[in-house]
């Protein structure tokens, strides 16, 4: 996605040779007019599936799943950090470790909001290790519900999240794909 990659080359910043920062735009304060474009194209990336949920993990996928979800005309559920009062006891949950902050979470989804009968598409700002990806995997599998996806806003083509989901036969679209980075500069694979 051009419009993406130009904003990430302009506004992004990099720490070390692992860290972008996109939170001018993406996940601290947001874009709106850039997430109906990112909504526009995961709807066009996975329309020929049977889509009846969006999944996310909260804080940052919450955003692009609700604007994506106008576009798939769906619910979208997140998966939720913490325990809560009123969060329902019912619940599917699965351990996710955060590279962003290395610390391990048990997310949770209560069982009224996915069941057997979803086609759940998985959506995230980033996938680098894969770990959220791979809890919220297990969650949908929890569930009984049928994966017909991921989609990434930014995948870290250096890290191993992408190859792992893709090895285990799960559909990755990542609508940009960073291969490295290096003096502070980003390089795309896609």
């Amino acid at each position: 996605m051009d419009l993406l990659k130009q904003r990430i080359l302009d506004e992004g910043r990099t720490v070390g040779e692992e860290i972008i920062k996109v939170d001018s735009f993406l996940n601290h304060q947001i874009d709106a007019e850039l997430f109906r474009e990112i909504g526009k194209e995961f709807h066009r990336l996975f329309d020929s599936k049977k889509i009846t949920k969006l999944l996310t993990i909260e804080a940052s996928g919450i955003a692009i799943a609700t604007v994506a979800a106008l576009e798939f005309g769906v619910p979208v559920v997140f998966a939720k950090k913490t325990q809560s009062r009123n969060l329902d006891k019912d619940i599917y949950t699965s351990q996710v470790f955060s590279f962003t902050k290395q610390i391990t979470y048990d997310v949770m989804v209560s069982k009224r909001y996915l069941t057997k009968d979803d086609h759940v598409v998985i959506l995230d700002d980033f996938l680098a290790n894969g770990k959220a990806a791979l809890g919220l995997i297990d969650i949908v599998r929890q569930a009984g519900a049928t994966i017909e996806g991921v989609g990434i806003v930014i995948e870290k083509g250096f890290q191993p999240g992408g190859k792992l989901l893709r090895d285990q036969g799960i559909r990755v679209e990542s609508l940009a794909i960073v291969d490295r980075i290096k003096d502070g500069k980003i390089n795309f694979m896609n």
